[in-house]
């Protein structure tokens, strides 16, 4: 979350902001509930601190004058009593508004309603049109009985699926060449839990939109599914300090990610590209204030570097403000090239994402370092399994319906084709 002193003292930034970001916030009545918190607060102190002088008076007190302050100490505790509740319904209140105010944005974000408005930086690779019309990775999958949509949405519901056969060892090959990628890049390894507390989500600036409700709940539970070990790395530190000289700490971790999707429906989904679990393998540093900027490049760089050795055309788009999350400081996402999209004449798809979060989420958890400074977080995704299958399934297709695997992946799969 936000600095309150910060929110104060850039009130009308603020405000334009969150317009920027299309989130609605009360702005001003955030301020007057922090103005009715700081009063309530001072109010409080002071009775506090009336009473201990009491307490101290009530030592030394002869007989004839301790009736007296024991009466002047029982108005005193009515008084906090029924102020106490008072300021914890203004902090609730006001924690609640602090919430919804999204994080600052850079100001070399461009500006923007939607991802059509992210702005383009470069391109890698070459989109060539094969000789043959390209099949969508739904087709191929049909050709060589690797993927079963119809007995996953019996089993557990629409959008889920089984993989088959050599798709399924495509898969792990894919998670397991991504944790050996970034451990090679001085990452730590980590298994993370598929589910977090409450308190931990909201941390890391989780933000509904709306009516959107994008995380299974556990009934019953102070726990959710997570839909992404974002979450669970951020909490891995919470409440902690960390030495200065130790930073960036970095790590790179696998899951299991479900997300519900809900609002989605007549966005594009072909297929794999929209479902409610996958694996993924993503990075995550906790740094120093200096270092992030330096970091969120890295982090994009080692992206493009991955995607690069799939031998898959990709494009680096610089998020604009309105298709920014909440924690959002700024955002990179990359974009493969997908035959499946556009009736099969092709398109741009996101297969992964880095953000700078600022301190913006290590203040919702408290994470500091040992100088007193919240820390940095930034995430990047290495890869997430089902897009990339279908980036490989589509962009390595050949004539006669068969899947060259990557040369990275042959040594992980066993296998150099599909079909």
């Amino acid at each position: 979350m936000l600095d309150i002193k910060y929110i104060r003292e850039h009130a009308e930034e603020v405000k334009e902001n969150c317009a920027a970001r299309r989130i609605e916030v009360d702005v001003d009545e955030l301020l007057r509930l922090d103005g009715e918190r700081l009063e309530l607060m001072r109010r409080v102190e002071l009775l506090r601190q009336e009473r201990n002088e009491i307490a101290e008076k009530m030592k030394a007190a002869k007989a004839g004058e301790r009736e007296g302050l024991i009466n002047q100490g029982k108005k005193v505790k009515e008084n906090i009593v029924e102020l106490e509740p008072k300021l914890k319904t203004a902090e609730e209140s006001l924690h609640v508004l602090l919430l919804q105010v999204p994080n600052l944005t850079h100001p070399d974000t461009p500006r923007g309603e939607t991802d059509a408005d992210n702005r383009e930086w470069k391109i890698v690779g070459n989109v060539i049109k094969p000789k043959f019309q390209p099949k969508s990775h739904v087709e191929l999958a049909a050709q060589h009985d690797l993927m079963d949509f119809e007995r996953g949405a019996k089993v557990a519901g629409a959008k889920f699926y089984f993989l088959k056969g050599k798709l399924a060892i495509l898969e792990q090959a894919l998670i397991r060449y991504g944790i050996d990628f970034a451990i090679r890049e001085g990452f730590t390894f980590l298994m993370t839990p598929d589910f977090a507390k409450e308190e931990v989500m909201v941390g890391k600036g989780f933000l509904p939109r709306g009516p959107e409700k994008q995380v299974y709940y556990i009934e019953g539970e102070d726990l959710a599914l997570i839909g992404s070990s974002e979450a669970t790395v951020l909490g891995y530190h919470m409440n902690e300090v960390l030495r200065a000289d130790e930073l960036p700490k970095k790590y790179v971790a696998l899951s299991h990610c479900f997300r519900r999707e809900a609002g989605t429906y007549g966005r594009e989904s072909y297929g794999l590209y929209r479902v409610h679990q996958f694996s993924k393998v993503e990075m995550f540093a906790f740094s120093a204030p200096d270092q992030s900027e330096a970091i969120h490049l890295e982090f994009l760089r080692l992206e493009e570097l991955f995607w690069k050795s799939l031998e898959i055309p990709f494009r680096v788009v610089d998020c604009c403000t309105g298709d920014l999350g909440g924690s959002d400081y700024r955002r990179y996402d990359l974009e493969a090239w997908m035959w499946g999209k556009n009736e099969g004449q092709g398109g741009w798809g996101e297969v992964t994402s880095t953000s700078n979060c600022l301190d913006f989420q290590a203040r919702g958890l408290n994470i500091r370092s040992s100088n007193k400074d919240f820390l940095h977080t930034l995430n990047g995704t290495v890869v997430a399994t089902p897009r990339a299958l279908l980036s490989i399934l589509e962009s390595h297709q050949q004539a006669d319906g068969s899947i060259k695997i990557p040369k990275v992946l042959q040594k992980y799969c066993g296998f150099k084709k599909i079909g």
